[in-house]
Order: structure tokens, then C-alpha cells, then sequence
């Protein structure tokens, strides 16, 4: 790694934790520096719904803002990587349409059993149903990709998929009750603080083993690049190596979406900056950068969710969506090309 990637790990690894820090101490609640430094080290004696406010809210949501955007730009960038498409995306093999299809169920099911005090959104259960959906298009996406190794092939089948579970999930919502629909649309906007310490604690070690596995790939994903037929060539499994990458971006797609709902354009814009800022191809050093970079622009994403000085919480996609999209096209438009 020469000296100037180094200076940039250095500094994003330094506004991440600005970043980290400005995400506990904005809100609609204003907090000191000195006051969060001291209820993080457990010093505190003063207000105890300051104490609540960071710890139970603030504190889970900033951890699950890192993981999320670290995960989403890993996978997003293996996506990019495998189907050699600038605009593939982690959601693209349809594993965020999958754990909607799950969540639309649940919800739609408690509704028919005449369930309707559930605090879905800050319970296990909206999790669980997320990860079972997830785990189901998965499988289906891991047996495609070990029978077909046509990547094209591969991306239009998972495209499809997406499409046939959004028009499942438009038919179903058209026979919900307006308090399992509004309880839905709430799930599909996303957010961070809905995820509490102890679930922050399991989705950082599926996103890190994600992470950490998607480092072992970088060789392939290397290889990947210079086309099938010379990975082949250089003794590489394209179909193996596929499949390993669909697992890893189910994991790091899958366990965000599940924890945190669908964040959008995260994984889609992200790998593209960290190309043009770090301006290399090897993927030992762009793995590491998307999740640096990532974590750092989703984590900066919930502190202008959180609306400081207001009581109002914009939704996460919204602003995720309202910064990748500019950021994408100008990079396509500016490039031209893969």
C-alpha cells in the first residue's frame, strides 16, 4: 500500500469516529461533549434521561450505522465486482425483496389474527421474519448460481425475482388493514433506532465475518476483473468463486436488512467513491476502503435522519437515496465506462 492510501485509511478512520461522535451527541435533544464522554465511561452523575437517551438510543443506532454502511458497500462492491455492472447493487440478487416478502407476511398475518399490539419494529419477531425471506431468496440464489455460470443469466433471474416479490407484496398490501399497511411502510423507509444493544452485538458478527470473508476473496475478485476467461486460465473456479460471493453478499445484505430495514443506494454509490478516491482496482485495499467509507456516509446519513434541534426523524432511505443518486450518476457520466 503506498503512502497515500495510507494517509486516506488514516483519515477516514478518523472521521468515523467524528462521525460516531457527532451521531451521539445530535438529536432533538442537545448533549455535551463532555456529558457523552462521561455516561460512555460510566462517570455520569447528572441527568438520567440524558444517560437513556445515549446509551439506549443513540449509542445502538450509531453502532448499527457503521455496521450497516460497512456491510452494504462490501457487498455492493462484490455485486459491481461479479457481474462487471457499475449499477449492480447488493439488494440486486433480490435479498432486501426477500426480507420485505417476509415482513409483509408477518405483518399481514398478525393483522388476520387479529393481532395488533405489536411493537413490531423494536421486536425480534420483525427480524426474524426479515432474515427468513432473506435466507429463502438466498437459497434460491445459490442454487441458480451453482447451476448456471452466466452471470448475465444470474442477474436477470435475481432482477425477476425482485420484481415478482414487490408485485406479490403491492397485491397483499392492497387487502391489509391500514394498521398493518402503516406499520409496513414505517419497516420499508429504514432506520437505525429501532436496534437495540443487544441486537447491535449479533448483527456486528454476522457484518464483520461478512467483511472479513469478503477479504479472502480478494484474489478472485481480482481475477474476476480481468474476465472469465483468464481467471479460468489462472486456475481459478468461476463457479465455486460465484457462489462464494453470492453466499458472502446474502450474509452482509441479508443480516442488514433484516436488523436495520432496506438502506438504499448505499452499496451502489459507495464502491464507485471509493474507486475514484483511492483510485485502484485491487480489492485488498478496496474492501477495506468501501467499509471505512461506507460506515462513515451511512453513519453521517442518521445524524441528518435525526433532524438536530427538532423532534421530527426523517426516514434513512430517504436520505440515503437523496445523496447516492447525484453521487452515481455523476460518477457514470463522468467515466463513461467500467
Amino acid at each position: 500500500m503506498n503512502s497515500r492510501n495510507t494517509i486516506l485509511f488514516f483519515s477516514f478512520s478518523a472521521l468515523v469516529v467524528v462521525v460516531f461522535f457527532l451521531q451521539l451527541l445530535l438529536g432533538s435533544v442537545s448533549i455535551s461533549y463532555l456529558e457523552v464522554v462521561s455516561i460512555l465511561t460510566g462517570n455520569a452523575t447528572g441527568n438520567e434521561a440524558w444517560r437513556n437517551i445515549v446509551l439506549e438510543s443513540r449509542l445502538p443506532a450509531a453502532l448499527a450505522a457503521l455496521l450497516a454502511g460497512g456491510g452494504l458497500s462490501v457487498s455492493g462492491l462484490q455485486m459491481q465486482t461479479m457481474f462487471r455492472n457499475p449499477v449492480a447493487g447488493p439488494y440486486v440478487l433480490g435479498i432486501s425483496a426477500g426480507a420485505s416478502l417476509g415482513v409483509a407476511i408477518f405483518i399481514l398475518a398478525a393483522s388476520a389474527f387479529g393481532i395488533h399490539e405489536i411493537h413490531l419494529l423494536s421486536s425480534w419477531s420483525i427480524i426474524i421474519a426479515a432474515a427468513a425471506g432473506a435466507v429463502l431468496i438466498f437459497f434460491i440464489n445459490f442454487l441458480i448460481s451453482y447451476r448456471l455460470n452466466d452471470v448475465v443469466a444470474i442477474l436477470i433471474i435475481g432482477l425477476m425475482i425482485g420484481g415478482g416479490i414487490s408485485a406479490l407484496i403491492e397485491i397483499m398490501q392492497s387487502f391489509s388493514s391500514n394498521e398493518a399497511l402503516k406499520n409496513y411502510v414505517l419497516w420499508t423507509f429504514g432506520s437505525f433506532r429501532y436496534v437495540d444493544l443487544n441486537q447491535v452485538f449479533y448483527l456486528s458478527m454476522v457484518v464483520l465475518i461478512g467483511i472479513v470473508f469478503s477479504f479472502f476473496l480478494s484474489k478472485p475478485l481480482n481475477l474476476l476483473l480481468l474476465g472469465d476467461t483468464y481467471a479460468t486460465s489462472s486456475g481459478l473456479n468461476i463457479r465455486n468463486t460465484k457462489v462464494l460471493i453470492v453466499l458472502c453478499t446474502s450474509i452482509l445484505a441479508g443480516s442488514v436488512t433484516a436488523f436495520c430495514g432496506p438502506i438504499g443506494f448505499v452499496g451502489l454509490a459507495v464502491p464507485h467513491l471509493a474507486r475514484g478516491v483511492f483510485k485502484t482496482a485491487d480489492h485488498k485495499i478496496l474492501i477495506p476502503a468501501c467499509a471505512i467509507v461506507g460506515a462513515s456516509i451511512c453513519g453521517l446519513c442518521n445524524v441528518i435522519a435525526s433532524t438536530p434541534g427538532s423532534d421530527n426523524i426523517l426516514p434513512v432511505n430517504a436520505i440515503t437515496s437523496l445523496l447516492g443518486a447525484p453521487v452515481v450518476i455523476w460518477i457514470i457520466l463522468r467515466q463513461r465506462k467500467f
